[in-house]
């Protein structure tokens, strides 16, 4: 077996690497302080009314706006989902209700079949009976 020597790397391509990994860790930095930043008011306590500098007028009126429209977008998505939960128990309601009308009529026509059957057999057992006493009276 041969053992392979690495190649000699050239300054250029070194550099190169160099340049490429300096990049890569100045977008890694630039990245960790943007989320610092866009995370950092989630750390900081929350400020009073007394030390919150008052909102402008328009951006009070547009924070207003948009809070109203959340609610009103919101109210009727829980009014329809209320409304979905509400028949959807009335609905389980019925289904409950019908399975035990229905095992009260399978249990009925279970009762209703088991009387047929001995009905069957008494009257089975009577013309038997009847049979062979016309032939006990034939034969004498």
């Amino acid at each position: 077996m041969n053992a392979m020597r690495p190649e000699k790397v050239e300054a250029t391509e070194t550099e190169t690497v160099d340049t490429n990994l300096a990049a890569v860790t100045e977008v890694e930095a630039g990245i960790r302080d943007f989320v610092r930043n866009d995370i950092a008011y989630l750390r900081r306590p929350a400020a009073t009314t007394t030390d919150a500098p008052p909102l402008d007028p328009s951006a009070e009126a547009t924070v207003n706006n948009v809070n109203s429209l959340i609610q009103r977008v919101a109210g009727t998505s829980l009014a329809e989902i209320e409304n979905l939960i509400s028949e959807l128990e009335s609905l389980r309601d019925l289904l409950h209700a019908e399975g035990q009308r229905v095992q009260r009529e399978i249990s009925g026509y279970a009762q209703l079949s088991q009387a047929a059957m001995k009905s069957t057999r008494m009257i089975a057992d009577n013309v038997a009976q009847w049979k062979r006493a016309a032939d006990g009276l034939r034969n004498s």
